[in-house]
């Protein structure tokens, strides 16, 4: 007779404390980035980075790249975000800056997981 073997539980996904996410230090991907005239970040993404992506766009002659641009409190996180600034320190700075907005912590925190999720920053 078989026996049926349990799985063991793989742990599930702890989302971090807010301590945890304060002391982090966010790091930029190697991606080429400025500054427009108006002092807001425009990011040169990848669209693909296998060779059979690359090589597709050459054959549809379009560029390989898009440009993520970011706004006010975007352009200043991703400036701080140099692998040495903490996610406390940013917050600061988003509160000096833009002191009449609301929630920054919540946004700040949001933000920062997307940007991880989507492979622009490491933290």
């Amino acid at each position: 007779m078989l026996r049926n073997k349990k799985k063991k539980k793989e742990p599930k996904y702890q989302l971090p404390t807010v301590e945890e996410m304060l002391s982090y230090k966010p790091k930029r991907a190697d991606y080429k980035w400025e500054t427009n005239d108006d002092d807001l970040v425009e990011i040169t993404v990848p669209k693909f980075n296998s060779n059979f992506g690359k090589s597709f766009c050459n054959v549809i002659k379009k560029e390989n790249t898009f440009t993520a641009n970011m706004d006010k409190i975007g352009s200043l996180v991703w400036k701080n975000c140099d692998g040495k600034t903490t996610i406390k320190k940013i917050l600061e700075k988003l509160n000096e800056k833009f002191p009449d907005e609301e929630n920054m912590d919540q946004r700040l925190f949001l933000f920062i997981q997307q940007m991880g999720n989507l492979g622009y920053i490491k933290y």
